[in-house]
């Protein structure tokens, strides 16, 4: 099931819901007590980077249930380019917030880390905790996909009661592996949160809150894991080449070329082959505030598990929170083997699309 409702933007690339610590943790309490799967990412300036290369990368963000801004850059973006995301809400964040604030019991199981590491996070929430108690641990190895994802292993985790997963095998391999095995396990929140069974642990302590508000926490974690400097250091690079190539001209094109009032006010789609085709003809601008019609359709869209088009031969904008419901429908229709093309683009919006970071829309 995929909410087109969620209040999501594109963000480097990425869909990243705009939403607070707070309503985070409630989102996944909902699903602790309804009992239906949430998968949660939390993307920060490395999963951005990396699924510019990556299309599974980013693909396992774009079938979340809930994208997180885990990461001081990704506000900084948001902020210059006016993007709704405000504020940083991290996993390890949400993960502590439901340990102290939540008016349930989490029953928590840990997947990987470092040897021994799922042990002594289960150790540590141990049974005094009114929240928190441990459903169990599995350190897979280091083998591949396949290897540690046997019958034995999933079966292990849905046999444990477990209300949380916290998996912890490296950002790519872990959403990878999240993929992979999502449909077989039946544990209602999961998610890659690498750091958290470390700081669950106390192996690794985490940066003092003003570093985390001031976008330093990078400086105290390399403190804590000096082997992190090589990949802070080439994201740092990355980030620099796509403030340059992207976001500045991005912000530049959305000052001197803004649709008017009028274009967002007469913003339609219509539906040129019947209510029943797979083909939407889309007209105006859109954003934030006007894509009620566009949910309803990208919601009609995915129920009939075809291909679609978007004729965006009448379009004359588009902003993040349109371009980020698109992502959520391109990766789902593309879930169920089939695809979604935009076609008619004018050359402005193929170069809005690239800016965002997702030109691979424009390209089908």
């Amino acid at each position: 099931m995929v909410d087109f409702n969620r209040n999501v933007h594109c963000l480097l690339g990425l869909p990243i819901d705009a939403v607070s610590l707070p309503q985070a943790a409630r989102r996944l309490d909902q699903a602790r007590t309804s009992r239906q799967r949430c998968f949660l990412s939390t993307p920060n300036l490395n999963f951005a980077i990396t699924s510019l290369s990556e299309p599974t990368f980013r693909a396992s963000v774009c079938r979340s249930d809930l994208s997180l801004a885990d990461g001081m850059p990704l506000i900084w973006v948001a902020r210059l380019l006016g993007i709704p995301v405000r504020e940083r809400v991290s996993g390890s964040g949400v993960f502590e917030f439901l340990r102290v604030n939540s008016p349930t019991l989490w029953n928590i199981f840990f997947f990987g880390g470092q040897m021994g590491r799922g042990q002594e996070a289960c150790l540590a929430i141990g049974d005094q905790e009114e929240v928190m108690r441990p459903a169990g641990y599995i350190y897979p190895g280091f083998g591949d996909i396949e290897q540690m994802s046997r019958t034995e292993l999933i079966d292990c985790i849905n046999g444990s009661g477990a209300d949380m997963l916290v998996v912890s095998l490296g950002a790519a391999k872990g959403q990878s592996w999240i993929l992979h095995n999502l449909e077989g396990l039946n544990t209602p929140v999961i998610s890659h949160l690498g750091a958290v069974v470390n700081f669950v642990a106390g192996t690794v302590s985490r940066a003092p809150r003003w570093m985390q508000r001031t976008g330093l926490e990078w400086l105290w974690r390399i403190k804590e894991e000096p082997e992190l400097f090589r990949r802070y250091f080439n994201d740092g690079r990355q980030f620099l080449r796509l403030i340059a190539t992207q976001v500045l001209p991005l912000a530049v094109l959305q000052r001197i070329d803004a649709p008017t009032q009028s274009e967002f006010e007469r913003a339609n789609l219509s539906h040129p082959q019947g209510m029943d085709s797979g083909c939407v003809r889309l007209a105006g601008a859109w954003r934030q505030d006007n894509l009620t019609p566009v949910r309803r359709e990208f919601e009609r869209l995915l129920a009939r598990a075809a291909d679609a088009t978007l004729d965006m031969a009448d379009v004359t904008g588009m902003d993040s929170a349109f371009i980020g419901l698109t992502l959520l429908l391109d990766e789902a229709l593309s879930e169920q083997g089939a695809q979604l093309r935009l076609i008619n683009l004018v050359p402005r919006l193929q170069r809005l699309l690239q800016l965002h970071g997702v030109h691979h829309l424009a390209l089908k």
